[in-house]
């Protein structure tokens, strides 16, 4: 229901402010900038369900090799008490188990390629669990707000942005935007646990406690190494732990003598199905997007920020000039990619504004993007609070990022 008055007020916001400025100022350039923007958005939709058709196909495809290796009941034996507890309704040796490991593990390494593909495998068998077809489940929220809060260990895209843009040090936001993503993703947990009443039982702290102990040492190794070392390293391990997975799930399929050729086609069917049932709602969700930018609101929003934090409340708004990032990430990867861009190019890579838009980027992740995608793909209608969920774990971030921001950068 949230995403049915969100789309609409894409549209309202950006037609009255339109009216608005053709009534003042006699000026009608945004009618045809913001037509021009859903033709591009339609365009840009479908070409992203393409490339994910591809990506989709080649995963669940070797996914398929995986589950009937055998990978799901090894997985469950390593995952199986802390993801029972987050979701109980599924079954630990169910396929879904399996998915929902690897699509997280995948997102803490900053794999996206294979990130999507295993989460809407994951939504998928969610679905098939789901009692209300049209409507959510419990797991199929926690599943969502746990992706949109968007834990990563190792941003190397956003690093090897900052590299191109010429910054002097463009490892220096590796820590920040850790320490920020991983309070987007506690604050995400912490809500799953008020709304659906998980325990925090001693089990469930120990994953916890295991995973900060993990986030801590991964920093700690990282941290060590100089700004090419980093790029080449966790470049060189991202790619072995593909194939590493890769080659892990061909030789389980031929442990258990299964048709290999066979068993990943059939796999790569189901991902070129379910890439087309998503061009409708992603198409639908960035048209919106599109018109929304394109109307100039996040402009007069920027402006509406200064003057609340600098004139009325007399507060450092260094901030404010990288905070286009943090509201665009919920809604576009690509338009957030493009203003902490333009922000890096304007003010300064190294800047504090140039610094901040990059951990904005990176500690949380394209929540409606998400939901439209993952919950369109198995045509869910209700999404209940999972939307809630998301942007609560986005603002969590952002707002992580800003304090961290201060701690760690001079303003100048």
């Amino acid at each position: 229901m949230i995403l049915n008055y969100l789309w609409a007020a894409f549209f309202i916001v950006a037609a009255f402010i339109a009216f608005f400025r053709l009534l003042i100022f006699s000026d009608g350039s945004l009618f045809p900038a913001m037509i021009d923007a859903t033709f591009q958005a339609s365009k840009t939709g479908f070409e992203i369900s393409l490339y994910l058709t591809g990506v989709m196909a080649l995963w669940l495809g070797l996914m398929k090799i995986g589950e009937r290796g055998g990978i799901v009941p090894i997985l469950a034996k390593v995952i199986g008490p802390f993801s029972k507890r987050l979701f109980p309704s599924v079954p630990n040796e169910h396929p879904a188990s399996g998915s929902i490991i690897m699509n997280f593990s995948a997102n803490m390494l900053g794999l996206d390629n294979a990130a999507t593909p295993l989460g809407l495998k994951a939504m998928k068998e969610l679905q098939e669990l789901n009692p209300k077809k049209d409507e959510a489940s419990d797991a199929q929220i926690a599943f969502m707000v746990l992706n949109a809060s968007g834990l990563t260990i190792i941003p190397i895209t956003i690093i090897a942005d900052r590299a191109t843009l010429g910054s002097i040090n463009p490892t220096s936001i590796f820590i920040p935007t850790l320490l920020a993503t991983f309070v987007s993703t506690m604050a995400g947990l912490v809500y799953l646990s008020f709304k659906q009443k998980i325990r925090w039982d001693f089990v469930f702290l120990s994953y916890i406690i295991g995973l900060c102990v993990f986030v801590s040492a991964s920093m700690y190794y990282f941290t060590s190494l100089g700004p090419e070392s980093l790029k080449l390293k966790s470049s060189i391990i991202s790619s072995l732990i593909i194939f590493t997975i890769i080659l892990s799930f061909i030789t389980l399929g031929i442990k258990r003598k299964i048709p290999l050729f066979e068993t990943f086609v059939e796999g790569a069917k189901e991902g070129f199905e379910t890439a087309i049932k998503i061009i409708p709602y992603l198409v639908a969700m960035l048209v919106g997007i599109a018109v929304f930018r394109a109307s100039g609101a996040i402009d007069y929003l920027m402006d509406g920020m200064k003057f609340l934090f600098g004139t009325l409340l007399q507060i450092n708004t260094a901030f404010v000039d990288a905070l286009p990032v943090a509201i665009l990430k919920p809604l576009t990867g690509q338009g957030s990619r493009a203003m902490m861009m333009d922000i890096a190019k304007t003010l300064g890579p190294d800047s504090f504004a140039g610094n901040l838009a990059s951990i904005f980027r990176g500690c949380s992740e394209t929540t409606f993007y998400v939901v439209a995608v993952y919950f369109g793909s198995v045509n869910i209608k209700k999404t209940r609070y999972a939307v809630t969920g998301g942007l609560l774990a986005d603002i969590a971030g952002a707002v992580a990022a800003i304090f961290i921001a201060y701690l760690f950068f001079d303003v100048v």
